[in-house]
C-alpha cells in the first residue's frame, strides 16, 4: 500500500474553513490519498524445477536495480533527517516592522515609485519641522506579519506539493515497470509449463514407441546367435573334414611305402590330435587303397605334405584347478597399500615410448615392446639386456611369452575397437574391453558372448581378472575404475581416479590392492579394503603399462618417457 499529497486549486471543492479572501486567491491544499495494489490470491501457480537462471531486463533497469534505486533514496533522506536532528536550526529573533519602512517596501514591490517619491518628500519635510515624531509611528500590525509568514509558508508547501508530485510519478513508473516484469513472468511460467507438459507427453510416446520395437529386436538377436552358432558348427564340421583327410593322406602314404598301421593319428571333435593303437577303419583303407591305385594307373606320385605340420589342439576343460590361487592367500605390505613404496631402479630400455610389458611365467625376465618397432628381453631387477627383436614394421602394442599361432576364431559382438583382450588363467573364458563402452566374456569354443557388462560413460581402455577370476577391473579414456562381480554380472565399486586417461590395470596377486597407469604419468594404487587412493610419480610422461612381479613384492611401469621404472 502506498500514500502520496495531491494539490487541489481554486477551482476544486474547498474546504469549509476557509475564508472568501482565500477562495478569491485559489489557495492550495493538501488531501491525503491512498494507492492499493492489484490483489494476487486469485491466480495459482504451477511449481517448476529451475533448470537455469533466467534474467530479464526491461529496458536499461531490471527489477533488481531499481529496488536498489529505492532503497538508496531512502536511505539518503534518512541520513538528512539524522543530520538535521544532530544540527537543529537555530531560532531567528523577529522585530517587527515600522511603518514607513513597510510602506517603502510595499510601494517598491508595487513599481509605483511616482508615490514612493511623494511619500519620502513628505516623510522628510514633516520630520524636519517637527509635526511628526518617530515614537508616535509605531509598527505594522501583526496581521500583516502573518500574512507575510504565511505567504512563506504557501511557497514552500507548494515547493514540498512538486517534490511529492516527482516522488510520486517515480513510484507509480516503478510500479508500471513491476506488474510488467510481473505479467511477463506469468507468461514465461506458463510457457515452460506448457514445454515441460509437451516434453512429458513426448517422452512417454517414445518409451511406448521404443517398446513396440522390443519384440522385433529380440527376434532379430535370436536370429543373430543362432546364425553365428550354425557358421560355428559348419566351421567346426569343416576342421574335421580337413583332418580326416589328413589321417586319409597319411594312410595312403603308408599303403604306398609298404608298411602297417601300428599308431594312427586321428581328430577329435573339436581338432585335438592324440595317438590310438587301433588300426584304420576298413572304409579309410578301401578309400586309400583305391587312391593309391588311381596314382599307379596314372603313374603319377604326390610328394608327401611337411610331416612337420601340426593339426589345431583341442580346447582345454574348464575343470582344472587354477595353481596361481595359492599366491592369494599372501597379502601386500603395509608401504605397498599406503602408496609409501619408493622408486629402485630406473632402466632405459627404448627411445620412443614403451608401450607394453610381459613377464616371464617363472623366471625374473622382462620383455618389453616399443613404439621404435623393437621388444627387448632383459634380466630384472639387474635391467642386464637379454635379446633385441627386430623386423616389425610399426610400433608394438602387445606382447606375451606364449602367441596363438594362427586364428582359430573371430569374435565378433563390439561396435567399436577392442583395446584388451585377456584369458581366464586356466580355463576357455576371454575378456575382452572396447570403445563402445562395454566389457565382454566370450567362449572361446564356440565364440559367442556370454555375458556383456554396461556401465562405464567412455571408451574402456583395459581390463583383467583377479586370480580367482570372479572380479574384473576396468578402467576408462576419463580415468574411472570399476569393479565388476563376474558371477552377478553387476557394478560393485566405481572410483574416480582421473581425469587423465588409464591405460592399463591389474590386480595385486592377493586381490587386495589394484594398480593403474596413468596418462598424468603417475601409477595409481588403490586399496580395496579402506578405498584410499595413492599416486606413485616419477614418470616425465604418460605410463603406459604396469605390472607385479610373481610374488607382488614389487611393480613394473612402463612410459612413454621410454624408461622402466621398479618401485619397491
Amino acid at each position: 500500500m502506498a500514500t502520496g499529497t495531491r494539490a487541489t486549486g481554486g477551482d476544486q471543492q474547498q474546504p469549509p474553513a476557509m475564508s472568501e479572501e482565500q477562495q478569491e486567491d485559489g489557495t492550495f491544499y493538501l488531501q491525503q490519498v491512498t494507492i492499493t495494489e492489484e490483489s494476487e490470491d486469485d491466480y495459482q501457480y504451477e511449481e517448476i524445477p529451475a533448470d537455469d537462471d533466467i534474467s530479464i531486463l526491461e529496458g536499461d533497469e531490471s527489477l533488481e536495480n531499481i529496488v536498489k534505486t529505492i532503497e538508496q533514496q531512502n536511505e539518503d533522506l534518512k541520513a538528512t533527517a539524522q543530520a538535521d536532528d544532530l544540527f537543529p536550526a537555530r531560532p531567528v529573533s523577529q522585530r517587527p516592522e515600522v511603518v514607513d519602512d513597510f510602506l517603502r517596501n510595499f510601494l517598491i514591490t508595487m513599481g509605483m515609485m511616482k508615490t514612493l517619491d511623494c511619500f519620502q518628500t513628505e516623510w522628510y519635510e514633516m520630520l524636519q519641522k517637527g509635526s511628526l515624531k518617530l515614537q508616535d509611528v509605531g509598527f505594522v500590525p501583526d496581521v500583516y506579519a502573518q500574512n507575510q509568514l504565511l505567504e512563506h509558508e504557501v511557497k514552500n508547501v507548494k515547493k514540498d506539493l512538486e517534490d511529492c508530485k516527482i516522488t510520486t510519478n517515480t513510484a507509480s513508473e516503478t510500479l508500471i515497470k513491476l506488474r510488467k516484469e510481473r505479467d511477463f513472468h506469468r507468461m514465461h511460467h506458463k510457457r515452460v509449463a506448457q514445454e515441460k507438459n509437451r516434453l512429458i507427453n513426448d517422452i512417454k510416446r517414445l518409451k511406448k514407441h521404443y517398446a513396440s520395437f522390443e519384440p522385433t529386436l529380440s527376434k532379430i538377436k535370436e536370429k543373430y546367435n543362432a546364425a553365428i552358432k550354425q557358421k560355428m558348427l559348419t566351421s567346426l564340421e569343416r576342421d574335421r573334414a580337413l583332418v580326416q583327410m589328413s589321417g586319409l593322406q597319411a594312410a595312403l602314404r603308408a599303403i604306398e611305402c609298404g608298411c602297417d598301421f601300428p599308431v594312427a593319428m586321428t581328430s577329435g571333435y573339436k581338432g585335438h590330435s592324440e595317438c590310438r593303437k587301433d588300426g584304420p577303419s576298413h572304409r579309410a583303407l578301401a578309400e586309400a587303397r583305391a587312391i593309391a591305385e588311381a596314382r599307379e594307373e596314372r603313374h603319377h606320385y604326390d610328394p608327401p605334405p611337411d610331416s612337420t605340420k601340426q593339426l589345431d589342439s583341442e580346447f582345454p576343460i574348464d575343470t582344472r584347478v587354477n595353481p596361481y590361487l595359492a599366491q592369494m592367500k599372501g597379502s601386500p605390505s603395509n608401504l605397498l597399500r599406503s602408496g609409501g613404496c619408493k622408486m629402485t631402479k630406473t632402466l632405459k630400455v627404448h627411445e620412443l615410448a614403451v608401450s607394453c610389458l610381459a613377464l616371464h611365467p617363472r623366471k625374473q625376465i622382462l620383455v618389453t615392446g616399443s613404439d621404435e618397432r623393437l621388444w627387448k628381453m632383459w634380466s630384472i631387477p639387474d635391467g642386464d639386456i637379454i635379446m633385441t627383436g627386430e623386423g616389425h614394421g610399426d610400433w608394438l602394442s602387445g606382447c606375451c611369452f606364449h602367441p596363438s599361432q594362427r586364428c582359430r576364431q573371430t569374435l565378433r559382438g563390439h561396435v567399436d575397437s577392442v583395446n584388451s583382450v585377456e584369458f581366464l588363467p586356466f580355463s576357455n573364458t576371454l575378456l575382452t574391453s572396447a570403445a563402445d563402452k562395454t566389457l565382454s566374456l566370450w567362449d572361446a569354443r564356440t565364440g559367442l558372448c556370454a555375458q556383456t557388462f554396461f556401465g562405464h560413460l567412455h571408451s574402456c581402455n583395459d581390463a583383467t581378472f583377479n586370480l580367482k577370476g570372479d572380479t574384473i577391473v576396468s578402467c576408462d579414456s576419463y580415468g574411472i575404475l570399476k569393479l565388476w562381480d563376474v558371477r552377478k554380472v553387476s557394478l560393485m565399486l566405481s572410483v574416480d581416479a582421473g581425469p587423465h586417461p588409464g591405460n592399463q590395470v591389474i590386480f595385486h596377486p592377493s586381490a587386495h590392492l589394484v594398480v593403474m597407469a596413468s596418462n598424468d604419468g603417475t601409477v595409481k594404487i588403490l586399496d580395496l579394503p579402506s578405498g584410499q587412493l595413492h599416486s606413485l610419480a616419477g614418470h616425465e610422461d604418460a605410463v603406459q603399462c604396469v605390472r607385479f612381479d610373481h610374488k607382488g613384492e614389487y611393480v613394473v611401469s612402463g612410459g612413454s618417457d621410454g624408461t622402466v621404472r621398479l618401485w619397491t
